[in-house]
């Protein structure tokens, strides 16, 4: 058993030995077929890389020859081009120096003729001087003449002829001035008229006079007990809240509410007027009632603002001036809407303006705001004037708004068109018949007025007012007053009327004198 395993053992070493030399020469003959493919391929590509750097050599020659050639074009065209340029140039220059010379010798021409000129002149002036001279004394020689033969001095005879000659020139200076100025009074108040027809014409509005009461209907009698309550709580608590005047009395199914302030009244009628619907009248439900109120009218002023400034065209308009334009439709002056009276001044004021060739919008923007004082005088101290003018500083208004909302009362001179256009349109609004209404006291007291300026002057027969205070006719004496100083009268009249007297609109100076001749054939 163990000389089986040792053969055994031994001839799978000599198969193993065998197999490895065997192995071994058949790689050493493929390594050699490997080695002589190898060599082959390297001179195969050996021989092609020749043939690649050859053809890159030819190829690099053409193409510096082809370089050559591009570069040898460049610099003949550049050449060529150069030559041209040159020979222009030398053109040119030798054009500008015949030029040269030809104005050299123009200016040497005209300066001659100048020189010549000038030489002509100074012995022009001095023959004149001469005759000057020559004139003056024989001048001197006639007025010693003429002041030996009058026995006056020269002075004293200018003095007589100016005086004689200013006399006789007086009444004739007199009625040319008269001439231009009544063409340019009729001219101006044509133009004035054509003006104020457009805009007029242009806007026609309807108005309703403002009270200072308002009716809440009642649909029972009964409930007048209610609304008093029980030993008056009830109509106390109302007008405590309400600030207003309740006024129960025998008129049917209705009560009164009385109050100046428009704003309030208005919360009132209308807290009342909820009150009556909801039926429950007590102290609790009339506070209850009332803040809701409160709170709807302030949004309802903001929004009738907006409508107002939407309606007229008007932006970048401060939410703060907004609300007091919504809250003017609860202000009135002598019984005219102070909203309405704004809307009717903006629009005359728009149109004015573009009729005199100012800016429209700003002419509407200044006749809204020129009132909006008014919205404040019932919380604040001070004038309407000066009110509205500091809160349109305060919210950054043009200064034509400012100037308008002092001009339309007078506290400053108009400064622009536009301004102007609102100081127009306000006279306008206010004073065309039926605007406002007002007191008896005033008026008269006004008439009266007017009448006695008018009556205190020299040469002042009679003096009436007439066409509601409108106009005013003074008869003037005949005898001590002339034509031209009855223009004058009239211009004074006019300026004492407005310097004292207070009125809306304008006022008519009509200063009429009359002479009569009277015979008797007997």
């Amino acid at each position: 058993m163990i000389n089986e395993i040792i053969l055994g053992g031994g001839i799978a070493a000599l198969s193993g030995l065998v197999g490895f030399f065997v192995s071994k020469k058949i790689t050493n003959a493929n390594l050699s077929v490997y080695t002589d493919q190898a060599k082959a391929k390297a001179s195969a590509i050996e021989k092609e890389a020749e043939l690649l750097l050859k053809s890159a050599n030819l190829k690099a020659k053409e193409i510096e020859i082809d370089a050559q050639k591009r570069y040898d074009d460049v610099e003949k065209r550049v050449k060529d081009a150069l030559l041209e340029r040159e020979e222009k140039i030398t053109l040119l220059e030798k054009d500008f120096k015949e030029e040269q010379k030809e104005q050299t010798k123009t200016l040497d021409n005209e300066k001659r003729a100048l020189s010549s000129q000038k030489t002509d002149l100074e012995r022009q002036k001095e023959g004149l001087e001469k005759l000057k001279l020559e004139y003056e004394q024989r001048l001197d020689r006639a007025i010693h003449a003429v002041e030996n033969a009058a026995g006056m001095t020269k002075e004293e005879a200018k003095e007589i002829l100016i005086a004689q000659v200013e006399e006789r020139s007086r009444e004739d200076i007199a009625h040319i001035v008269r001439r231009y100025e009544s063409e340019a009074k009729e001219e101006g108040e044509r133009h004035a008229n054509y003006i104020l027809a457009q805009a007029t014409s242009r806007l026609a509005s309807d108005f309703a006079h403002e009270r200072l009461t308002s009716t809440v209907q009642l649909s029972d009698d009964e409930l007048k007990g209610r609304i008093i309550g029980r030993e008056g709580r009830n109509i106390r608590t109302l007008e405590a809240v309400l600030g207003v005047d309740i006024i129960i009395d025998d008129t049917p199914n209705a009560i009164v509410v009385s109050s100046f302030n428009m704003y309030r009244r208005a919360i009132a009628t209308r807290t009342l007027e909820l009150l009556i619907e909801d039926g429950r009248i007590q102290p609790a439900r009339i506070e209850e009632i009332y803040e809701s109120v409160c709170e709807h009218f302030e949004e309802k002023i903001l929004k009738d603002g907006e409508n107002v400034i939407f309606e007229l065209g008007i932006s970048g308009l401060h939410p703060e001036l907004i609300k007091l334009v919504g809250r003017l439709r609860y202000r009135a002056s002598y019984g005219q809407n102070a909203l309405a009276h704004t809307l009717e001044v903006a629009n005359l004021a728009g149109i004015m303006a573009a009729e005199m060739g100012g800016n429209a919008q700003l002419a509407k923007r200044a006749g809204l705001l020129h009132d909006i004082g008014k919205a404040m005088t019932h919380d604040f101290e001070g004038s309407h004037v000066d009110l509205g003018a500091e809160i349109c500083r305060r919210y950054n208004e043009d200064a034509v708004v400012i100037n308008a909302i002092y001009a339309h009362h007078g506290q400053q001179e108009i400064e622009t068109v536009e301004c102007a256009a609102v100081c127009a349109g306000d006279a306008l609004s206010a004073a065309r018949p039926g605007a406002r209404r007002e007191v008896l006291e005033s008026f008269v007291k006004r008439v009266g007025e007017i009448e006695e300026i008018a009556s205190t002057k020299s040469g002042v027969k009679q003096a009436y007012a007439i066409n509601a205070g409108r106009e005013v006719r003074v008869m003037v004496s005949a005898s001590l007053v002339s034509d031209d100083e009855a223009v004058l009268l009239a211009k004074e009249i006019a300026q004492d009327i407005e310097a004292k007297v207070s009125y809306p609109g304008n006022i008519k100076v009509n200063v009429i004198r009359e002479s009569r001749a009277i015979e008797y054939a007997q």
